[in-house]
């Protein structure tokens, strides 16, 4: 499996921790905030903040603070002064890692983003250097016994669909599209039945590094530091592990 696939499956689990529940609701309402800013209140009008909203519910976010956040978007309150921005870098053994963030104070973000990666062995790099190596896509996934999918008609429903692609990982199986096309393909999938476990718009690696060892450990604990960052949103990694190794390292 690709890295991409692990790391979201692991920070899922993660994110799922109680403990974390207060830093998760925070970072869905930032979303929720920007998209409303961007495109309005509405989400049957705004696909991003569909979106939004969609994850936030997956994570249990209760509706009253997705209102909220919704308001605040859409009000120009808090939140009115958060801008996005994209911090590209590399970690241990060569692992390209892109990252997601919004921050009201990008001096700040910066130099604490530069100190975790300089902290857990790796290096912050310029505007250009990763993102070559990750592109856009829609990543809907499918439990293949929840289903009843094997791999030939789940190639049979990709192409029914207009997928571009669909992989087997992890007992799911996932369908890849282009940003354009995500919605419809999602539409296309529900329609025909399918229970969906997830469905986003995220950076796919073109290419993996395996890393394994030292290099894994330290690698985990600086994805990790920069997942808990507040002002990190999303963090994208084109690292390549096994899961036995994988198990190991957080145990």
């Amino acid at each position: 499996m690709a890295g991409h696939s692990k790391w979201a499956n692991r920070k899922h689990r993660k994110e799922r921790q109680d403990e974390k529940k207060g830093k998760i609701f925070s970072k869905m309402a930032r979303e929720i905030i920007v998209a409303a800013r961007l495109g309005g209140g509405n989400p049957e009008t705004n696909a991003r903040l569909r979106l939004a909203i969609e994850k936030a519910k997956s994570f249990r976010v209760p509706w009253e603070n997705i209102e909220r956040a919704i308001q605040r978007g859409v009000g120009g309150g808090e939140g009115a002064d958060l801008e996005e921005l994209v911090y590209e870098g590399y970690g241990p053994g060569g692992v390209a890692i892109l990252l997601e963030v919004m921050t009201d104070n990008r001096n700040r973000t910066a130099g604490e983003i530069r100190h975790l990666f300089t902290k857990h062995g790796g290096n912050l790099g310029e505007s250009g250097c990763v993102a070559w190596m990750f592109e856009r896509k829609g990543v809907l996934s499918a439990g293949a016994a929840e289903n009843g999918l094997d791999e030939d008609k789940a190639m049979e429903l990709a192409l029914e669909v207009g997928a571009e692609d669909v992989r087997q990982e992890d007992g799911d199986f996932v369908f890849y599209s282009s940003p354009e096309d995500f919605e419809r393909v999602k539409g296309a999938l529900e329609a025909r039945g399918v229970r969906l476990a997830s469905a986003e718009l995220t950076m796919v690696p073109r290419s993996e590094v395996r890393v394994e060892g030292k290099e894994a450990q330290q690698l985990l604990r600086l994805l990790d530091a920069l997942e808990d960052h507040d002002d990190v949103q999303e963090v994208h990694a084109n690292f390549l592990m096994d899961d036995a190794e994988m198990v190991r390292l957080e145990a």
